[in-house]
């Protein structure tokens, strides 16, 4: 596995310019994120033990907890800083590589997960290789998830941030509304935001049987620029709870997948 076949920007942002094993514990809209991806995996996954390949799967974040419940997993990160903070989770088995060439054998897991890779694939032929490699080493009927960057999810999130009517920053977002591509040069590192409709259509293309969720739900802006502003955690507060509840009364209503942060694929092979 080659790590120079990823985007210099991505590999800088995540070995020095975030801690990726913070991200889902230190904000509300990051718990958040963590609570209802629980919630929608364990929803559809087998029951344990199962073994499950987490591609992309950072520091371990999701792995932990997977194993927490009976788990096996084995993570595959092309991050150096990833792997060594994942191989100190207890059971779980960490190794660089890159999801477009995965050293597993065919049909080798009853799980494949993609938190990670299509974000950061910006050609839409790099993606397709990540998927068509998700479908190589999952069993017949085993479960497939992979998460997206909803399109619109930069237009809340410098919102709630309160400094997007800033001219430089508005056309930065009309660059990435535009283009669904963030070139990774200033803040946030390369990535590819997709629609509900594109995740799906790509899933689909691949071969999954699937359906898109929405993560965090419409309200996430809401909770992140009122703790934003108020410079306390909302974690566990009635806010919280009822951006939760939002969360999930949406799901059954496609249209609101748009107003989304993070966009969760599930399907089968």
């Amino acid at each position: 596995m080659t790590a120079h076949r990823i985007a210099p920007e991505v590999m800088t942002f995540y070995a020095s310019t975030i801690d990726e094993s913070t991200r889902l514990s230190s904000t509300a809209d990051g718990r958040l994120e963590m609570v209802r991806t629980q919630e929608l995996l364990r929803r559809h996954l087998p029951p344990a033990p199962a073994r499950i390949l987490d591609v992309g799967g950072g520091p371990g974040t999701h792995a932990r907890w997977l194993i927490e419940d009976g788990y096996e997993v084995h993570l595959v990160d092309p991050v150096p800083r990833h792997v060594e903070q994942a191989r100190c989770i207890d059971g779980c088995v960490a190794e660089l590589g890159d999801a477009r060439e995965l050293a597993a054998e065919k049909e080798s897991y009853d799980v494949v997960l993609l938190f990670g890779p299509l974000y950061h694939l910006l050609e839409r032929a790099d993606r397709d290789q990540a998927l068509a490699e998700a479908w190589r080493v999952l069993r017949p009927g085993g479960l497939f998830a992979a998460a997206g960057i909803n399109r619109y999810a930069s237009l809340f999130e410098h919102t709630a941030y309160a400094h997007l009517h800033g001219e430089r920053m508005r056309e930065s977002i009309r660059g990435i509304l535009r283009t669904q591509v963030h070139d990774g040069k200033k803040a946030f590192t390369a990535a590819y935001f997709h629609s509900g409709a594109q995740l799906l259509e790509e899933v689909t293309a691949a071969g999954f049987d699937a359906q898109v969720f929405g993560i965090e739900g419409p309200t996430w802006a809401m909770l992140k620029a009122t703790e934003q502003y108020s410079g306390d955690s909302l974690v566990d507060t009635p806010l919280f709870q009822s951006a939760l509840a939002a969360a999930r009364l949406a799901e059954p209503y496609p249209e609101l997948l748009a107003a989304s942060s993070h966009l969760l694929a599930v399907g089968r092979r």
